[in-house]
């Protein structure tokens, strides 16, 4: 699972991505998720296989940085870092009044890579971290993953890498007091956001 699955919006005039008239194979609830960025075209191709504009994208040399806005009632912007070396998705969700709950982080498990000089390739693992600050963080996905190795889709060393990686980020986020910066400051991110 990778962030909020929420009804993805073309970020340009509102409209359903999926009225583009493209259709996309069915995705096995069980196979990996694949998500394509491309930052020539500031787009998006979510794991359906939509295309999606976005507002902006940064590649630096630590990662990937999304900013989209999103057509929800609960939230309207979305931005995102793709960090390769911790195999992380670091998300944060833009809630409409009425619907905060102070400041929320997705850390989703996967391989995140550039696979081109402008293009990105991401594959969730299922597994995510929720962390809010001051907070005990929520590893949620493990039912998903152990379906996905069920199916053969994941084998156990990579099942268990993904369970350990995810362990690793709990267990970093508890030693600095539940707060998603200040660990990623211990690995020499400081991540801006908006």
């Amino acid at each position: 699972m990778t962030g909020l699955h929420m009804p993805q919006r073309n970020s340009t005039n509102g409209a359903d991505a999926r009225r583009t008239g493209k259709t996309a194979p069915p995705v096995s609830p069980h196979r990996p998720r694949l998500e394509y960025f491309n930052l020539a075209a500031l787009s998006w191709t979510d794991y359906h296989g939509y295309l999606h504009q976005v507002e902006r994208m940064a590649a630096q040399p630590w990662g990937l940085y999304v900013e989209r806005i999103v057509d929800n009632p609960r939230f309207h912007y979305i931005e995102s870092w793709l960090l390769p070396e911790l195999s992380l998705r670091v998300t944060v969700y833009h809630l409409r009044p009425g619907h905060d709950r102070g400041q929320t982080y997705y850390l989703d498990i996967g391989d995140y890579t550039r696979i081109e000089p402008k293009k990105w390739r991401a594959e969730g693992h299922y597994l995510h971290v929720v962390a809010r600050p001051g907070q005990m963080p929520e590893l949620l996905g493990i039912d998903e993953l152990l379906s996905a190795h069920a199916a053969g889709h994941f084998d156990t060393a990579r099942t268990h890498r993904a369970i350990e990686h995810a362990a690793t980020v709990v267990d970093g986020l508890a030693a600095c007091g539940h707060d998603v910066d200040r660990w990623l400051a211990t690995k020499g991110l400081a991540l801006s956001w908006l």
